[in-house]
Formats: C-alpha cells, sequence, structure tokens
C-alpha cells in the first residue's frame, strides 16, 4: 500500500484547508500534521528543511517535499490524474490553460483583497488585534471589482474555467468561506446573480463540507 502524503499544518489556515480539498476531490489519503504555530513550531529547524519560509502548509510525498499550496495541488492534480475527479486540472491543453489563467486571477487578483479582508474581519479579533477600518474598506472596494469581472465570466460559463468544477474555483473557497460566515460579508458574493449562484455551488461539494468540518473541530 502506498504511503499516505503528510500536509503539515493546521485545516484553519486557508494554505493548508486548498491543500485538503484538493487530496479530497482526488480521492487521495493523506495525514494531516499538526503544527502549534503559536509555540512556533513552524519556525523549528526540521520544519523549515521542508519549508524554508517558515510557513504552512509543507507537503511530503515519500522522498520529495513541496510548499505554496497552490504548487502542491497541480502537482496532486498532476500524479494523480486518473484518481478521483479526473478532470480537476484539465484533462486537454485548453482546459490546462484556461484552468491556470483563472488560478493567476485568484492568486493576483481575487487573493490579496480578500486574503486582507479574511485577517481583519476574522483573524484578527481571535488575537485580539485592533481592526483597521479604512483597511477593511479600501480593500471590500477591489474585491468588489474582482467580483464585478467573476460575475461577467460566471454568466458565460458555469464554473471559471468552462461548465466543469476545477482548481479554479476550488481555490477560491478557503478565503471566500471565511469572508461569508465569520466575516460576515455574504453580500459581496451573494449580491450577484452568478457569483452567488456558483458560491452555492462549489461550497457545496462534499470535499469543502469535509474541510470545514475539520475546522470546526475542537482544538
Amino acid at each position: 500500500m502506498a504511503t499516505p502524503v503528510k500536509v503539515y499544518g493546521p485545516p484553519m489556515s486557508t494554505a493548508v484547508s486548498r491543500v485538503l480539498a484538493c487530496l479530497l476531490e482526488k480521492d487521495i489519503s493523506y495525514q494531516l500534521i499538526s503544527l502549534n504555530m503559536s509555540k512556533g513550531e513552524h519556525k523549528k529547524p526540521d520544519y523549515l528543511k521542508i519549508q524554508p519560509f517558515g510557513q504552512v502548509p509543507a507537503f511530503q510525498d515519500e522522498s520529495i517535499s513541496l510548499f505554496e499550496s497552490r504548487s502542491i495541488c497541480r502537482y496532486i492534480c498532476e500524479k494523480h490524474a486518473d484518481k478521483g475527479n479526473r478532470g480537476l486540472y484539465g484533462t486537454d491543453l485548453l482546459s490546462k490553460a484556461s484552468i491556470d489563467q483563472w488560478l493567476e486571477a485568484e492568486g493576483q487578483s481575487f487573493n490579496p483583497p480578500s486574503s486582507v479582508l479574511a485577517f481583519q474581519l476574522v483573524f484578527a479579533p481571535l488575537m485580539k488585534l485592533k481592526q483597521d477600518p479604512a483597511l477593511i474598506s479600501q480593500n471590500e472596494k477591489k474585491l468588489e471589482k474582482v467580483l464585478e469581472a467573476y460575475e461577467k465570466r460566471l454568466g458565460e460559463s458555469r464554473f471559471l474555467a468552462g461548465d466543469e468544477f476545477s482548481l479554479a474555483d476550488l481555490s477560491h473557497l478557503p478565503n471566500t468561506q471565511y469572508l461569508v460566515t465569520a466575516g460576515k460579508r455574504a453580500e459581496l458574493f451573494t449580491s450577484k446573480k452568478n457569483v452567488g449562484r456558483w458560491w452555492a455551488e462549489i461550497s457545496g461539494r462534499d470535499s469543502w463540507k469535509n474541510v470545514v468540518e475539520m475546522q470546526n473541530r475542537p482544538a
């Protein structure tokens, strides 16, 4: 039997949850190794050997070590192309290119403002840090512009990269989950017909429901 891959980090992390959702979509066995980040376990020498920046997640597949959640997801999909959701990273050159361009859009356009908002609205209160209303407002406006482009695209296709759920959609789940729930900014998404429909569909997938369940378990 193949050795399960290892994922280091807490499921509360948006980057860790992205990788977990991908593994579940591809039906790949894994071992989740928790790190106590409040005690600095992610900065210890042994961990820095597999994640040189001391962040999460880190990923090990036998002798292979990887970091950066989107790269890990691509690796999982390419290595296990015939397992689970076979179309998650496309099945031909054109579908892969379409998925990649929307993954880039997520990483470069959607992630920056949504990450700021997730931190300010959700994590700052948990960490007893003061919120920055000006920064929140500024990034709400930035995200609104991104979602306007998404609204147009999702009026043309069921999902971002086409008519099949893909890694491009999956990559949006972690930040959006926090904004819609604990961040109380659901209206940013549900106020747009196509974006709202898309969010309801992708967040209702069994893989993501399982990740959210992991996030909600007592530490």
